[in-house]
């Protein structure tokens, strides 16, 4: 029987903040960035969320629900820092730690008993420790699978523990709403609802049979989540030992849409950098370069394309986006919100040229040295000339690189 935990850091960046600026706590405090700005709510403290505001609303909307609480753009280089923090004292406990983001984990705790004692033991123990190295809280839930345990955290939440002791996975889940299923959205949540099933426990009743038929393959693994059981997508494979990504993007919402080709492209740019940095933490060749553009009216254009072989380079990855954005856009609409990415990746690049390949030699060369840079002083220390321009800030909610356990020099350790 396995004893999974899942460890929440609560209200991660508003606490960060809390450590450096002692007079924000007690207090209303929203982080993302001003009240007045497009974008989402990263975190909100818990003052805040009496007010409604929660994360991913909209800034305005957390504006007009708490108008008086204090709105941080955030930085983004301290949350890595302390995420490294809260990974090593993870590490401390389990050698089997997936970093879920920047501010939650999964554990495999099984067989520690004797070592840690039972997992309410083990997670008081974690409490402290994680207290005393980094002065944050965190809630810890405690199931058999990842899905129930991730649940369970949400649950004791805040600065809490709550274990889902083996045979009870199906009881805990069946009053919750259906929502409550990670992985079940806004649009699979009014499709159940169609169909009469509001709790988890609605769905558990429903047969296997009925289910694939409405939704599939999703249908099957619906079915498995209900019961507690860790069943399709991200919750495959075993803790830690297949966290690569499938894809990676960057995109930024504009705070006034704009029709200004220098500066789409110079933003372009800056996000494919970011795409680039987290393709050689995963040492990792990208295939396929995506494009994705929203107007005004929230009409959103995506466009994609194969490259002839597989790179991990910014200037290669930076031309291909160009040429994709202006093949898509017409010059003149404004936009909203500019996104690039990639995928299909590969472990080695693509078949070369002699010449070429002692061009992307020295170009990997270079970029290495630039990442260690970044790695010490900052992802703003260093850009290239062609995103120079583009001073958006790092949206702190999104994975960023850095993050401890993404490396594979980490993962040896």
């Amino acid at each position: 029987m396995k004893t999974i935990f899942h460890v929440d850091m609560d209200a991660f960046f508003v606490s960060v903040e809390e450590l450096f600026d002692p007079s924000l706590k007690g207090k209303a405090v929203v982080v993302g960035g001003p009240k007045d700005a497009r974008g989402v709510v990263s975190a909100a403290s818990y003052e805040a969320r009496k007010f409604g505001v929660h994360s991913a609303m909209p800034l305005r909307t957390a504006g007009k629900l708490c108008p008086h609480a204090i709105f941080l753009n955030g930085h983004p280089d301290r949350y890595r820092d302390y995420s490294h923090k809260v990974h090593a004292v993870l590490n401390e406990f389990s050698p089997k730690v997936e970093m879920a983001s920047v501010d939650e984990a999964y554990m495999d705790l099984s067989g520690t008993e004797r070592l840690l004692g039972p997992p309410l033991q083990a997670a008081h123990l974690l409490h402290h420790r994680m207290k005393q190295v980094t002065g944050l809280n965190c809630s810890v839930g405690i199931a058999t699978s990842r899905l129930v345990a991730k649940v369970s955290s949400d649950q004791a939440k805040p600065n809490g523990i709550l274990w889902i002791q083996p045979g009870l996975e199906a009881n805990f889940l069946a009053p919750l709403d259906v929502r409550r299923i990670p992985g079940v959205g806004k649009v699979t949540e009014q499709k159940l609802k169609d169909y009469g099933i509001r709790k988890v426990g609605d769905l558990a009743r429903l047969e296997e049979s009925f289910l694939r038929r409405r939704f599939g393959q999703w249908g099957l693994a619906l079915a498995g989540k209900s019961h507690g059981m860790d069943a399709g997508s991200w919750f495959d494979g075993d803790i830690g030992d297949n966290d690569e990504p499938k894809s990676i993007s960057h995109e930024h919402t504009f705070d006034v849409d704009t029709a200004e080709p220098l500066e789409l492209e110079a933003t372009l740019a800056r996000l494919m950098e970011k795409v680039a940095r987290r393709l050689r933490e995963h040492e990792l060749h990208a295939n396929i370069v995506h494009l994705k553009l929203r107007y005004k009216d929230f009409t959103t254009l995506t466009r994609s394309k194969t490259l002839p072989q597989s790179t991990q380079l910014d200037h290669e990855l930076i031309a291909e986006s160009r040429h994709l954005f202006r093949q898509a856009w017409d010059g003149k609409t404004p936009i909203r919100l500019i996104g690039s990415g990639v995928s299909g990746f590969e472990a080695h690049e693509g078949q070369l040229g002699l010449l070429d390949s002692e061009k992307n030699q020295r170009a990997r060369q270079a970029l290495a040295a630039v990442d260690r840079i970044r790695d010490k002083y900052g992802e703003k220390s260093v850009k290239l000339a062609t995103g120079l321009t583009a001073d958006h800030a790092e949206r702190v909610h999104e994975n960023p690189v850095g993050l401890p356990g993404k490396h594979p020099k980490d993962k040896s350790k």
